[in-house]
């Protein structure tokens, strides 16, 4: 993708805005800014405060979540277009769930949490699709940690979880 230093071209560039109307694509640009990260440094880390929502243009990054006993264990690997901090839009996650870090040079768009929480707020209709998108990358990696839950069952075939059936 080729990145612009225009923010509105680049959002409209963006998959998630193609069918938005440019009032809409201004707004969001008014609320948004570039933002880099190097490789191997770090975007955000678990526990934190949940204060921004990205979307990759360019790089990779890892996100990783501390289990006790076990150390930090991949979640996910963000490729470009996709939106990383998505908890932070929900009103009950207090602190990041995972860390982020850069596998190689990242650009992104980095949107304030309590702007875009504004935004969608005063513009129903925009809150509507930015809502309804963003389920879509919930609902995404829901599948994916049951996919590693599963893994994580199969290698380890003497540990059973009950069945709620009977």
């Amino acid at each position: 993708m080729s990145i612009t230093s225009d923010l509105n071209l680049t959002l409209k560039s963006i998959p998630w805005f193609h069918d938005l109307p440019q009032e809409k694509i201004d707004a969001l640009a008014q609320i948004a800014r570039f933002c880099d990260v190097s490789a191997g440094s770090s975007l955000f880390k678990e526990g934190t405060r949940p204060d921004t929502l990205y979307i990759l243009l360019e790089g990779q990054l890892i996100l990783e979540s501390f289990v006790p006993t076990r150390g930090s264990v991949f979640m996910n690997k963000a490729e470009p277009l996709d939106i990383i901090g998505w908890s932070c839009v929900t009103p009950v996650v207090r602190e990041r769930t995972c860390s982020a870090k850069a596998l190689s040079a990242c650009h992104l768009i980095c949107f304030d949490t309590s702007s875009l929480i504004t935004l969608c707020d005063s513009d129903p209709e925009l809150g509507y699709v930015i809502m309804r998108r963003l389920t879509n990358v919930i609902a995404s990696h829901h599948l994916n940690t049951r996919l590693q839950l599963f893994d994580i069952i199969v290698r380890q075939p003497g540990k059973m979880i009950p069945s709620t059936q009977e």
